[in-house]
């Protein structure tokens, strides 16, 4: 019998940071020629944006620091953290959004705290939520499906629209923005949350344009972006590049609360297949809580982690004031990440619990 050694840790699949990330980005493809064929050309206009920008804020960082920032820029973490927030904000957004965006990511919550490894929270989740925040029309600003607009744009419109708020032929984008029947159109998470608070059900909400005909609740969009960050996501389990825990138990973590939910008042509360296929959720289950910095270290911890997300989103989703939480809920758990690591690490072999042992009092 021949046995093979190998230092540990006894990992068979060796990859460098540089590798891990490339084959992330090399996953993220399908969602974004998705979310490309559905909003238009915009998208791939913010990544490009996002990209630079990264690049020079991490390069000039660590030039200002004394450290190789060629062999930091290579690790490609900054260009996956600025794709990250390219995709999560609307294709149309001024170009000085995702400029400043991309530069509080990389240069504030993840140069300011030491760089790759030591930032506490997702750089990406991080900048999405400042700009939210600080920016509230720029960040809401998502134009209806192609094919539900009421004007059509190509390359060209997008690159003027980012860049001057106009498309080639003059239109805003409160024009670009309304639909076929000249209504502005929301997403659905819009559309469902200000529908029931305006005291619609469920059901009626769900007929609007923007969802399918078909199956009732999904996106005409969304679902489908939903399915190509999903195909993205089972390349990085069958690749082994992300563990299972975080994004099934995320996953189920919102699923079981809306499941719960709907069955207590089917009218006010949407359905779980209607939660995990509107929004951000799949690329965040898969692409964004799995950040293996700011996430948890621990199988028992992941299990954790992600379910807390799924709750928050739940929660955030209902009854708070965002539509989408996913970047809510991921900078919520970041900063739990210690404790939780700190209760689900396994005890090392050869030691004792470090719990304290009861004084036996009659010996004492």
């Amino acid at each position: 019998m021949r046995f093979k050694l190998a230092s540990s840790p006894h990992q068979h699949i060796r990859r460098d940071t540089g590798q891990v990330m490339r084959l992330v980005i090399l996953a993220m493809v399908p969602g974004i020629l998705m979310q490309t064929w559905f909003f238009g050309w915009g998208t791939i206009i913010q990544i490009v944006l996002a990209v630079i920008t990264a690049v020079v804020t991490e390069a000039a960082i660590l030039e200002m620091r004394k450290r190789d920032f060629e062999r930091a820029i290579k690790d490609n973490s900054a260009v996956l953290a600025a794709i990250l927030l390219a995709v999560s904000i609307p294709p149309f957004a001024p170009w000085w959004v995702i400029v400043i965006g991309t530069f509080f990511g990389i240069g504030i919550v993840k140069q300011l705290y030491g760089g790759l490894g030591f930032n506490v929270f997702n750089p990406a989740m991080a900048a999405y939520v400042m700009l939210l925040v600080s920016f509230p029309v720029q960040m809401t600003q998502w134009l209806p499906p192609v094919s539900l607009a009421q004007y059509s744009h190509n390359f060209m419109d997008a690159l003027f629209a980012v860049f001057t708020g106009f498309s080639v032929e003059g239109f805003s984008l409160a024009q670009l923005k309304t639909g076929i029947d000249g209504v502005t159109m929301a997403t659905g998470l819009d559309a469902v949350k200000t529908g029931i608070a305006q005291g619609l059900t469920y059901s009626e909400t769900i007929e609007l344009p923007i969802f399918d005909s078909v199956i009732s609740g999904l996106g005409v969009a969304s679902s489908w972006i939903s399915l190509g960050y999903l195909l993205g996501g089972l390349y990085l389990l069958k690749q082994k590049v992300i563990n299972w825990h975080i994004p099934v138990s995320m996953l189920a973590g919102l699923f079981i609360c809306a499941l719960v939910m709907s069955l207590v008042d089917s009218d006010l509360y949407p359905s779980s297949l209607f939660h995990l296929f509107n929004g951000s959720i799949i690329i965040g289950a898969f692409f964004i809580a799995t950040d293996p910095v700011s996430g948890s270290t621990t199988n028992k911890g992941r299990l954790i982690f992600g379910a807390a997300i799924g709750v928050w989103v739940y929660l955030i989703r209902e009854w708070g004031g965002y539509p989408d939480a996913v970047a809510f809920a991921v900078l919520i758990m970041n900063m739990a990440v210690p404790l939780i690591d700190y209760y689900t690490r396994p005890r090392t072999y050869g030691h004792t619990s470090n719990k304290r042992k009861p004084i036996d009092k009659a010996k004492s």
